[in-house]
């Protein structure tokens, strides 16, 4: 059975590519369902005019594919609601982005 903290972990990997900061330690990813080998991603970007929105999503695809016994992948792309850093960033993510 594929452990949803696995796909989690998968995704500690990817970084925003212009924060240097994993997509889950700035609060990205909002949600990941499993259902069998199949998993179904909620991320949303930094801001909705994100010029790096497919490269992003592109990335926490082949990040989640990696999970052991993952055979495909679903990213979708949500901004409700919007992201807000002070409450979706992780405490890593927030001392990284320097919000104290």
């Amino acid at each position: 059975m594929i452990d949803k903290n696995d796909v989690f972990e998968a995704l500690n990997e990817v970084e925003d590519p212009e924060m240097k900061i994993s997509v889950i330690d700035l609060g990205l990813i909002y949600d990941i369902k499993i259902e069998n080998t199949h998993a179904e991603i909620d991320m949303t970007l930094t801001s909705p005019g994100c010029p790096i929105a497919p490269e992003l999503m592109a990335a926490v695809h082949r990040a989640a594919l990696d999970t052991k016994g993952l055979e495909s992948v679903h990213v979708n792309l949500t901004f409700t609601p919007l992201w807000d850093p002070k409450i979706h960033a992780t405490e890593d993510g927030k001392f990284e982005l320097g919000i104290f």
